[in-house]
């Protein structure tokens, strides 16, 4: 089922994009497999009103901060700021009411391109600063880019990034996908999922996806990778041999948030009715690394009066075995 309020983006032979204001939501990501079937190969849900009440960020925009902040806490030039708890006594996305539940504004649209826009009150979940927002979608032939921007009126964090869910065959779990991160560091962390605070190797670890593993062979993840190298850069390849597509993630951010949706029970389900279970997507989120406010070495989330947020992410889509 499509919501008849959303927004409609390009279209065969190339990627056709259907978004909602709620949460700059991708309700849907139709491609042309290398198979040669067009179908849908991103999680979406019903709804606006679906995307407010899910507790699984489908295809949504998350922020002000994505991911991991301890306890809830951090302090920025001197003052303790104090935000909501709602992911084992630690916050989460920007907390149970962050930017994916939000009614983003759409203040500018083409055929292939749409642009939302969301201003964040000073105070907003603890966060200092009045923050605006901005999230846009633009489609080419094979490619879908988002750019995400913020400005603040006060010092805070920002760090945003899209919460897309891939299935490359368009439905059942993604355990015969094939990954490939090439990261030689990740970010381990306690049973709570907060970093312990060192870059630690890859090397000998089932976090090793510099090669190709099949998704189902590595166990569950939620695990934050640092990409090696800087600036822009391909982040992750994903593979359905199953349908012969691939897409590659490019984005210029230091980490890569990898979550293989292990924990899905099917208590929740998608935009026709069918329950998500265990594995039905995979995340791959390019954003900074969790909890960076805690960790003074890795890159800041802090933005700054007259300083100008920019996080770009692109899924560029093609067939297995075809010329990159």
């Amino acid at each position: 089922m499509t919501d008849p309020g959303a927004i409609v983006l390009g279209g065969a032979p190339g990627p056709e994009l259907h978004l909602l204001e709620v949460g700059a939501t991708v309700q849907r990501l139709v491609v042309t497999g290398g198979d040669g079937v067009r179908r849908d190969v991103a999680l979406g849900l019903a709804d606006g009103a679906a995307v407010r009440a899910s507790r699984l960020y489908v295809g949504s925009v998350v922020g002000r901060y994505a991911n991991r902040i301890a306890r809830g806490r951090f302090e920025l030039d001197g003052i303790e700021h104090e935000l909501p708890l709602n992911d084992r006594g630690h916050h989460l996305h920007g907390g149970p009411e962050g930017f994916h539940t939000r009614a983003w504004t759409l203040v500018e649209r083409t055929a292939t391109s749409a642009t939302f826009e969301l201003v964040s009150p000073a105070g907003d979940a603890g966060y200092p600063g009045e923050v605006t927002a901005r999230a846009s979608y633009d489609v080419a032939e094979h490619c879908v880019v988002l750019e995400l921007t913020a400005t603040t009126t006060a010092p805070t964090l920002v760090n945003l990034t899209s919460h897309v869910y891939l299935n490359l065959h368009g439905a059942g779990p993604v355990d015969d996908h094939v990954v490939q991160v090439p990261a030689g560091s990740y970010l381990p962390v306690d049973e709570v999922a907060i970093p312990t605070g060192d870059l630690a190797s890859v090397e000998g670890t089932r976090f090793d996806l510099r090669t190709p593993v099949r998704v189902g062979d590595i166990g569950g993840l939620d695990h934050d990778f640092a990409p090696d190298g800087s600036g822009w850069q391909r982040h992750v390849t994903l593979e359905a041999p199953g349908t012969r597509t691939r897409v590659e993630i490019w984005s210029d951010q230091p980490g890569l948030q990898v979550f293989t949706a292990d924990g899905f029970d099917g208590s929740e389900v998608d935009r026709d009715g069918v329950p998500l279970g265990r594995c039905a997507g995979i995340a791959l989120e390019p954003q900074l690394h969790p909890d960076s406010p805690h960790h003074p070495g890795w890159p800041s989330a802090v933005l700054r009066p007259g300083e100008t947020y920019r996080h770009r992410i692109e899924w560029r889509f093609s067939s297995i075995g075809s010329i990159q």
